[in-house]
């Protein structure tokens, strides 16, 4: 089938080539021109034969919408858009509504797998009605990691976005158990070799996970993180988590405290945000402060 994608950054640009390799042509646009296929939002609906479907992977806020704000006015009834960025869920309903007025479908895709997806796949959440999943169905597949899992519907407009914000929410706290870890064992005198210690627990313990992969990796790279600063940012999706737990009556302590340890790596040179801002860079290629 035809893709529009729009945003050929670091995600983006891999997801081309992955949708490519599968057998799909993909016209993308982006406003780095030595990244584009096309050098317009026009040029790159004009490529497309209809019904289109043009799949959005740029920052979620204002970039989203007036991305979709150029879209509404491009395209023609029948033609559908993907909203493949970390948008709020909240946001997801009024980009279907503005563009259901206009008999545009509209499909909302959370996307996990960062600068490894291009080779082991990306999990995919999406949401919205059964027909239009189905017209982007072919893209899922070809995105997805190989086996029967890593996709799924997760429901009406909107869910896919709020599944993959719990997701971002469980990651928080995950992340900062391995760093508290991390932190208490350089302490003590009598462990002489923590990053050997992380790697024994890659086989045959129940913490094991991709994520204690990406640790010792980091720690290969630079043994203590004497080289980075404690600092670590947050994507917005933690908040908004922590805000739907509030909204829902739902306790989530293990996320909200881990979303409030960010907030304290901001105020001075944080040992645990050391390991935070290594894995952030090691499964996703966020940028870290060097010291």
């Amino acid at each position: 089938m035809e893709l529009g994608l729009v945003g050929l950054g670091k995600m983006g640009g891999n997801m081309r080539e992955r949708i490519r390799r599968a057998g799909h042509t993909v016209i993308g646009y982006d406003r780095n021109p030595d990244l584009a296929d096309v050098h317009s939002l026009r040029e790159l609906v004009d490529k497309l034969t209809g019904p289109r479907v043009v799949w959005v992977m740029v920052p979620a806020g204002e970039p989203t919408q007036s991305t979709i704000d150029e879209l509404a006015e491009l395209l023609q009834p029948g033609d559908i858009v993907v909203d493949g960025g970390n948008s709020r869920w909240t946001d997801d309903e009024k980009h279907a509504e503005q563009l259901a007025a206009k008999g545009i479908g509209f499909v909302d895709c959370g996307v996990s797998g960062g600068v490894w997806g291009l080779e082991n796949g990306y999990a995919l959440m999406y949401g919205g009605d059964e027909e239009h999943v189905a017209r982007v169905q072919p893209v899922f597949d070809a995105l997805k990691p190989q086996g029967p899992y890593g996709a799924v519907h997760a429901g009406k407009v909107g869910a896919g976005h709020f599944a993959k914000m719990v997701h971002n929410g469980i990651e928080y706290a995950m992340m900062q158990a391995y760093a508290e870890g991390w932190e208490l064992l350089e302490k003590v005198d009598s462990v002489e070799n923590v990053r050997e210690v992380f790697r024994s627990w890659q086989e045959g313990t129940v913490i094991r996970s991709w994520l204690l992969d990406l640790a010792v990796n980091a720690l290969d790279e630079d043994e203590h993180l004497t080289g980075l600063r404690g600092y670590a940012q947050d994507s917005g999706e933690g908040r908004w988590t922590v805000e739907a737990a509030i909204d829902h009556a739902v306790p989530l302590p293990a996320i909200t405290a881990s979303l409030f340890a960010r907030f304290a790596s901001r105020q001075e040179d944080s040992p645990q945000m050391k390991m935070i801002a290594a894995l952030r860079n090691q499964f996703g290629g966020h940028a870290v402060e060097k010291k």
